[in-house]
């Protein structure tokens, strides 16, 4: 983990929890959210804007490093509303923190 780059600020993550109001899977909003990668460290993910979504305990521990499309399909959640929900979320905080480019500076 130490060798990826992982930016996701405190007001980015607060950003995310406030448009998604509850888990991003199961839209459970009464209890505590921890931040989960969409697609897994494990697998090559990053603690990013574009790739963390704020998670209940119980789905964060239950999805675990699986592929997050066939974890919603085993666990009967909706995949469809769960993907454009993530689109419609992702477009509208990448033009909230666009990305800077250290290398333009």
């Amino acid at each position: 983990m130490a060798q990826s780059t992982h930016d996701l600020s405190e007001e980015q993550w607060a950003a995310l929890a406030a448009e998604w109001r509850g888990c991003a899977y199961c839209g459970a909003s009464d209890r505590p959210l921890q931040r989960d990668c969409v697609q897994p460290i494990s697998r090559g993910g990053r603690y990013t804007l574009g790739n963390v979504v704020p998670a209940c305990g119980s789905c964060n521990a239950s999805k675990s490093n699986d592929e997050v499309t066939s974890w919603l399909r085993r666990k009967k959640l909706d995949e469809r509303a769960f993907l454009l929900r993530h689109h419609e979320i992702g477009v509208l905080l990448a033009a909230r923190f666009p990305v800077v480019d250290a290398s333009l500076g």
